[in-house]
């Protein structure tokens, strides 16, 4: 089965799932709290062990869940480096419980700390945003980008997530970044997503947790744009478990982004 297909296999699972255990929950569904202080629901439950049965049927590899304990990830990551699935089952949850339309399913292949295959669907815009290492992306079958806007640096509108910054940076990138407009969604793969798209033209976050950033680098890498850490120009290299995140849609944004984003740190 060609990785096109495979791709086709995973979308129609996302948008199973979604149907299934996701949108007939939202607005519905109480929260509660992790050990890490961090948001999550029965949806989010529900829609993993839904991904953990259905994604080994497309191919037989063991799943990585956000839902899961840091040692069951540790662990799955550690003895599986030639395939595992690594999932988000609902990215944006403090979206979702609080009604705003912004969350995401997001599902990856990894091969050898890479991203082989990535999809993440957005049901409340019924768009499903898919790669494949090398071959490029799409959107519900429209090649990526969708807006290729010609502009400078400074007249961007850029994505930063401020919450895992330090040093200057926090102070900076909300009073003299070279950009004109500032947006922060809640959700690391919609980001991913919107730069691939053309919907926004930089990014900034200073830590993504692996099933933040599995699926929506590979789609925005194949999509032409441009990705580095705070510490490496080759993104995929970094950390694998958090990783921080600067990129751009072109490489004429991306290079004066990464400069600017470093020099103020």
């Amino acid at each position: 089965m060609s990785d096109l297909e495979l791709l086709t296999r995973i979308c129609d699972l996302a948008r199973d799932v979604a149907a299934r255990e996701v949108m007939p929950r939202f607005l519905k569904v109480a929260s509660g709290r992790k050990h890490d202080g961090s948001t999550f629901t029965e949806a989010d439950l529900a829609s993993q062990a839904a991904l953990v049965k259905g994604l080994p049927e497309i191919i037989n590899c063991p799943v990585l869940g956000e839902e899961m304990t840091h040692a069951e990830q540790l662990a799955l990551l550690e003895n599986n480096p030639d395939g595992l699935w690594i999932v988000d089952p609902i990215d944006g949850t403090t979206n979702f419980v609080h009604g705003l339309p912004y969350f995401a399913i997001s599902i990856a292949l990894m091969r050898q700390g890479r991203s082989a295959l990535g999809v993440v669907y957005l049901p409340v815009l019924d768009e499903c945003y898919y790669a494949a290492a090398g071959q490029g992306a799409w959107c519900n079958g429209e090649p990526l980008p969708l807006i290729a806007p010609d502009i400078k640096t400074g007249d961007g509108v850029a994505i930063v997530e401020t919450k895992h910054l330090t040093g200057r940076l926090p102070n900076r990138v909300v009073t003299v970044a070279p950009f004109s407009s500032l947006r922060n969604f809640g959700a690391s793969t919609i980001d991913w997503c919107f730069l691939a798209a053309g919907r926004v033209d930089i990014m900034l976050h200073g830590s993504q947790k692996l099933w933040d950033y599995a699926a929506g680098a590979l789609i925005a890498q194949e999509a032409g744009c441009q990705l580095a850490t705070l510490n490496l120009d080759d993104y995929w290299a970094d950390r694998v478990m958090a990783r921080s995140a600067i990129a751009a849609r072109t490489p004429a944004l991306f290079g004066p982004w990464r400069d600017w984003v470093r020099l103020n740190r």
